[in-house]
């Protein structure tokens, strides 16, 4: 018995430990390509209380983040969309889609990689 109680909680510091690994405050860039004639490429920040700013290819607002080991949650709301093509209306609409599907994350090296409907793919800036 008080080896299980040992292992859970070894799992639950090990889990916390985890999540702390996030790049809490980092800006998170796509990892894509800027689309033709423009250089803006999507970039998601997630401070230490959840709080999200996400600049899309037009549309730009606040969004939270629940995380927790290596699950998430993201909740994207209060969008602001600029002049846009369709091109690029349409490809954030897939990415509010994809985001809000995000049901697991995990890092290596500056790559974060969200996974749910689809694999999303972001690199830490640097500075």
């Amino acid at each position: 018995m008080l080896g299980r109680v040992a292992f859970v909680v070894a799992l639950l510091a090990a889990s916390a430990a985890y999540a702390q690994d996030f790049p809490y405050g980092r800006d998170l860039v796509l990892d894509a390509r800027p689309m033709r004639g423009g250089k803006r490429v999507p970039v998601l920040s997630i401070d230490a209380s959840g709080a999200a700013q996400i600049d899309l290819w037009c549309k730009r607002g606040q969004g939270q983040a629940v995380i927790a080991g290596d699950t998430i949650t993201i909740i994207v709301r209060d969008m602001a969309e600029e002049a846009c093509t369709p091109e690029r209306a349409q490809a954030d609409e897939q990415l509010i889609l994809a985001l809000s599907q995000v049901t697991t994350w995990s890092q290596r090296s500056d790559v974060v990689t969200f996974n749910g409907g689809a694999t999303l793919r972001f690199r830490a800036a640097a500075n």
